[in-house]
This record gives C-alpha cells, sequence and structure tokens, in this order.
C-alpha cells in the first residue's frame, strides 16, 4: 500500500479536547483509526468535520438504524471508490448487523447484497444521490415514504451521503490508509480484554 501524502498527526502533538477524544476512541476500539490523525493536522477542521460526522451518525432519534447508517456510508464509499471508507465503514457494517458477508456484498454490488426491501430502496435513493444528486425530484421520494422513511429518514439518507462523499475524496486525495485492524473486524470474533 502506498504512504499516506500527509504525515499523521503525533498524539502528543494534538490539542487536549482532540486529544481526549482520540484516546476514547482507541480504548473503546483498541486501536486509533488514521482518519483522526490524518485529519487531526488541522484541529478547526477536525473538531467541524468530527461533530458532523457525530450529527448524522450517532443520532438517536429517526428509524435508521447504525447498521442502515453503515450501509449508505459502504455502498456509497464504494462507488466513489473510497479505500479508507470502504474498509472502515464495512467492518463496522458487520458488527452493527452481525452479518459477516454483508459489507462485501454492500461494497461490491448493493444490488445483491443480503438486504431488505426497504434497505434496498434507502440505497437506491442514497445511490442516486451519491451520482445524480441533480436529477433527484419529488417521485423519488415516494418508494422511500412506502417503506416507512420520514422526511427527515431521507434527508438522513442525503447528508450521510454527502457527507462521506467529502470525507470518501479527503480520503482518497491524501492516501489515507485504512487501518489493518478493520479487515478482520466483524468477521473473527474481537479478543477478550
Amino acid at each position: 500500500m502506498d504512504a499516506p501524502r500527509y504525515p499523521l498527526a503525533e498524539l502528543k502533538d494534538l490539542p487536549e479536547d482532540i486529544r481526549t477524544r482520540v484516546l476514547e476512541v482507541q480504548e473503546k476500539a483498541g486501536f486509533v483509526p488514521n482518519v483522526f490523525l490524518a485529519l487531526a493536522r488541522r484541529p478547526a477542521e477536525w473538531r467541524a468535520f468530527f461533530a458532523y460526522h457525530d450529527a448524522l451518525m450517532l443520532k438517536e432519534d429517526g428509524s435508521l438504524t447504525q447498521g442502515e447508517r453503515e450501509m449508505i456510508v459502504t455502498a456509497t464509499s464504494a462507488a466513489n471508490r473510497c479505500l479508507y471508507c470502504v474498509v472502515a465503514h464495512g467492518a463496522l457494517l458487520r458488527i452493527y448487523e452481525k452479518k459477516p458477508l454483508l459489507a462485501d456484498q454492500v461494497a461490491v454490488n448493493w444490488r445483491k447484497a443480503d438486504i431488505t426491501p426497504r434497505q434496498f430502496a434507502m440505497l437506491e435513493f442514497a445511490m442516486k444521490v451519491c451520482e445524480r444528486s441533480h436529477d433527484i425530484d419529488d417521485s423519488d421520494f415516494a418508494p422511500l415514504h412506502a417503506h416507512g422513511f420520514s422526511d427527515e429518514d431521507i434527508w438522513d439518507i442525503a447528508a450521510i451521503t454527502a457527507f462521506f462523499g467529502l470525507s470518501n475524496r479527503m480520503a482518497s486525495f491524501s492516501g489515507m490508509q485504512p487501518n489493518g485492524e478493520f479487515y478482520l473486524m466483524g468477521r473473527v470474533p474481537r479478543a477478550k480484554k
């Protein structure tokens, strides 16, 4: 794999608020995902990025599950050819859905993946936002409403897709590489602490 084009920030050099958050993630995951250190070279942008990330991905209202949020990220990141996000969010998708094969199916061909009709409609809309947002019209909302998505859920689908379009491009242009740990997450049992 190629080396990143920009060096990862050193934990010791990070502002206290960012260092605290990174250490919390390390404690929970057992490692520091490279995205945290890659973006920390610009603290103000790091804070803005992760504030919006958390607002979209950690929200507790709406009908999208954590797994469905990761499904959107994995499918659209594959369309954008972002190695980092497909690998990292594919790992989270496997964990949330408890299906070791699902992330690979979604990344390679979401139309053939083992997903529900509701999730199919969700991904069909997300992919249109990803690839042809200028073609979205009122007719795109009816299939989502038929599957129980509210207008706020539809906003979430579009916002997640758009936000990770930014993330995909930042990861790709900077040469950000997925941590090795991501490849096995959700495929093999996690080692006991």
